[in-house]
């Protein structure tokens, strides 16, 4: 390259400059380089470190350590000063150095301070760089230790100082809590492990694939290149973006990006069935006649209860629409995994698919960005995916009944409730139990255990000198046998039954599949297009309900109705009415109705209750892949690897 052409260079450079300069003179922002010293007075520093020689990220380079010569920088680093200054000629000698074959050697000196870097010697070899889009600048860096405080920016950056002891890059930048240790165990490593050169430049290397595929997508606001990502690599592998054809690929990303701020919507009732003249017409025009529905089961149904209960709702709605729609399982096991039965399932035809236990929530969001005129949902609750449908119920209404007749039939008021694990919705399954027991008597206390953290809580329970227990709901709506449902202990040990609350999965298939004949789900995605809809219903969609034993006394089993109509009607809510926790703190004064999405996040227990919310440590192995998907605290669970993928 001819001195010429890098006179014309510094030109269009200088051009450049200018317009940056008046653009933010216009809009009110500084037009020059940030200034280190002056950030950092009275700031309190813990120490500095050399970091020695390394490839920094060029836009990360946002001012210089003294005012010294800002003035002929714009904000850019373009230079200001004219062509015939002595700063002019320095910048084109060096910028036809930089495109010959001597090229610029000489690393720049910065500092770094929360992520961002500051020049302190080299900033017109940094000009030059950064005209010709140098992605990254070749730096000596000291690195400057802010000391730590309770501040949110501090605790993110002393995350980001953890993150680079074992990574040693600045690739990444997060703006929420926990985002570093999520994607060092999203990659497959273990907390502490340093990453070799060659896993560094692997995951670089993929960062770059994925940042270039980015382009073509538009990111939500708050949504940055490292949190799309984050989400993306939770769910694909790092080989995924090679062998995922463009258009999968592209389908993907659109699909993590949304996922990575998106809204939870709840669907409290099933859509009403009435619509007008254009629906209607429309309808006939391009709703199908005839649906094909897979259900994707993790278990065999005779190894589980839950998928049991599922298979047994799959063949009663299959029964109930059989002139329109059509079903089939498909059940994972060591030849067929989640991924490989979502695509044979779309081969053979399923414009719907049910995926029935939480843990195949990836596998759905994979589905969906595969196939994305297909249906999908998954039985879980507040996953905040848009491509991903989730559906579940409100037991809670039912266990507000079943503490009604837990109160009316104890003769010690000591009552017991053996909950699952601490997930949502369950800590209001408890408190609408314990409540619901108070209404009918005022002295009944709920001693509370947990089948998550140790073998036999009913057993525990009848240690304790309780009467009548709530033990786990029954999962077909044909009637229970203990040790499910409401248990009364009689005084010599046998057991008896109550009522049993249950799930009657047969009603939701049912009501479901007949709203998308009738284009409801077309509706619901016009009318919440940004927002991930779980569909939570309740008593009056028939999806749960209590049994009452054929012992209850008369005066038990009407009381037990009056309140299911009152629920059902909407007249009454177990939680308007007023209510303290543990810690004293009032809930409710009794004047307001919960929203769906307080009565599910709930994470806090009744004053009315004996016993807490068991922390994470507390969880046997077996219940802790739950607890991570949909625990009450699942956010501030330590990530843990689920395999690497690099």
């Amino acid at each position: 390259m001819s001195r010429a052409e890098a006179v014309e260079a510094f030109r269009a450079a200088h051009k450049k400059a200018l317009k940056t300069y008046r653009e933010d003179a216009e809009h009110g922002r500084w037009p020059y380089p940030q200034v280190l010293d002056d950030i950092l007075e009275g700031k309190s520093i813990a120490g500095r470190i050399e970091l020695g020689v390394m490839n920094v990220p060029s836009e990360r380079i946002v001012g210089t350590v003294s005012a010294g010569r800002r003035s002929v920088f714009a904000r850019d680093f373009m230079p200001l000063a004219e062509q015939n200054t002595e700063f002019g000629a320095k910048w084109i000698t060096l910028c036809d150095a930089h495109l010959s074959d001597e090229g610029i050697r000489d690393p720049i000196r910065c500092y770094e301070y929360f992520g961002d870097f500051y020049v302190q010697e080299g900033n017109k070899r940094l000009s030059v760089l950064r005209y010709f889009d140098a992605p990254t600048v070749p730096a000596s860096v000291l690195r400057v230790v802010p000391a730590f405080t309770d501040d949110p920016e501090t605790r993110l950056y002393y995350e980001f100082l953890a993150f680079y002891h074992v990574s040693h890059t600045y690739a990444f930048r997060f703006t929420k809590p926990g985002s570093y240790q999520k994607l060092v165990a999203a990659l497959g490593f273990e907390p502490d492990e340093v990453w070799t050169e060659e896993q560094r430049r692997r995951v670089l290397s993929a960062f770059t694939l994925f940042s270039d595929a980015a382009k073509r997508v538009k990111f939500p606001e708050g949504v940055g290149l490292s949190d799309a990502f984050l989400a993306w690599v939770s769910v694909y592998t790092l080989d995924d973006l090679n062998a995922l054809s463009p258009e999968t690929l592209l389908a993907s990303l659109n699909a993590s990006v949304t996922d990575a701020d998106a809204d939870v919507t709840v669907a409290t009732e099933a859509e009403p069935s009435g619509k007008g003249l254009l629906s209607r017409i429309y309808d006939v025009m391009f709703l199908p006649t005839h649906l094909k529905a897979a259900f994707i089961h993790e278990y065999p149904p005779e190894e589980s209860n839950w998928v049991r209960g599922h298979e047994q709702g799959r063949l009663a709605a299959q029964e109930a629409l059989s002139d329109r729609v059509e079903t089939r399982a498909y059940t994972v096991d060591a030849e067929h995994t989640a991924d490989a039965l979502f695509s044979e399932a779309v081969k053979d035809g399923a414009q719907v698919i049910f995926a029935t236990t939480p843990s195949l929530i990836d596998a759905c969001r994979r589905a969906a960005a595969a196939y994305p005129n297909v249906k999908i949902l998954n039985c879980s609750v507040a996953m905040p995916y848009p491509g991903v449908r989730t559906y579940y119920s409100r037991i809670y209404e039912t266990k507000f009944l079943a503490g009604a007749i837990a109160g009316a039939c104890s003769h010690s008021d000591l009552l017991g409730y053996v909950a699952s694990a601490p997930i949502f919705g369950v800590p209001a399954s408890i408190n609408a139990f314990s409540l619901g027991a108070r209404l009918v008597n005022p002295r009944a206390v709920v001693k509370l255990r947990w089948s998550c953290t140790e073998p036999d809580p009913f057993s525990s329970l009848i240690k304790d000198g309780v009467d009548v227990i709530s033990n786990h709901e029954w999962f077909a709506p044909e009637a229970a046998q203990p040790p499910y449902g409401l248990i009364r202990v009689q005084s010599d040990g046998t057991q008896e039954s109550l009522a049993a609350t249950f799930w009657n999965w047969g009603a939701f298939y049912e009501k479901l599949l007949s709203d998308i004949l009738l284009g409801h789900w077309e509706d619901e995605s016009a009318n919440r297009s940004a927002a991930a809809i779980n569909y939570w219903w309740g008593m009056q969609s028939g999806v749960i309900g209590v049994n009452p034993s054929e012992k209850l006394p008369e005066g038990v089993k009407a009381l037990a109705e009056t309140l299911k109509g009152a629920i059902m009607e909407g007249r009454l809510d177990p939680f308007r009415r007023v209510m303290s926790d543990q810690e004293g703190i009032v809930r409710n004064d009794g004047n307001r109705w919960l929203s769906p999405s307080e009565i599910l996040h709930m994470d806090w227990l009744s004053d009315t209750v004996e016993g807490r919310i068991p922390g994470f440590s507390e969880i046997l192995p077996f219940a802790q892949n739950s607890v991570r998907l949909l625990g009450v605290y699942r956010d501030d669970i330590p990530p843990v690897k689920d395999g690497p993928i690099l």
